[in-house]
């Protein structure tokens, strides 16, 4: 499966569900690429089913997730925040967790988010960014994982068939490194980074 996130223009959205992206993502959160329900609901437009759509939120409170609930907009929430587990256990949406990874020690929250969210995704963390770093984190350190999760952090033509090869992911998680400049994609990249993950998976 792969995911293209940080979605701003409708033509990146159309690009990407052409050429067979399986889900998108849209942040909500306070960043470069942030847009609002109103700007989702105009870019995912007349979109075919069984596209995938993603909310990505950094410690939202209760009402937020509720009123991304009532959007009908979204098929997941990923959390990128310290939510509790209960906020993940109990939202109607799939949830996806995002745990940023710096070094070991970061594993912990594997096991806190383990039983609550449908899916983990594991990302790059930089000092206090977490995600959008187009940085990699040491593969190494979730090479023994016996989970099924999805992987980020700096993913693109240059290391995504190495990243497919040691660790086999579940899926995948594009974004900096397939960018002109943030959530403003270039085609060429998206193209070419997804036709090596549907080689390698073929």
């Amino acid at each position: 499966m792969i995911k293209i996130c940080g979605m701003t223009r409708r033509e990146d959205v159309v690009f990407a569900v052409n050429i067979g992206v399986d889900a998108l993502g849209f942040i909500l959160a306070k960043s470069p690429r942030q847009i609002s329900l109103d700007q989702v609901r105009e870019l995912t437009r007349n979109l075919p089913p069984f596209i995938n759509r993603v909310a990505v939120v950094v410690n939202p409170k209760a009402e937020e997730v509720k009123q991304i609930e009532r959007s009908k907009l979204f098929d997941y929430i990923q959390f990128h925040g310290s939510e509790e587990p209960e906020m993940l256990k109990n939202t109607v949406l799939k949830s996806i967790k995002a745990i940023s990874i710096a070094g070991e020690e970061d594993l912990a929250e594997v096991k806190k988010y383990k039983g609550s969210a449908d899916y983990l995704l594991f990302d790059t963390k930089i000092g206090s960014q977490t995600g959008g770093t187009g940085e990699s984190f040491d593969w190494k350190l979730i090479n023994e994982l016996k989970l099924p999760y999805i992987l980020a952090g700096g993913l693109g033509v240059e290391n995504i068939e190495a990243a497919l090869e040691k660790l086999n992911p579940r899926a995948v998680d594009l974004n900096s490194q397939v960018e002109n400049k943030p959530g403003k994609k270039n085609h060429r990249l998206v193209r070419k980074t997804v036709e090596k993950i549907k080689k390698f998976y073929d």
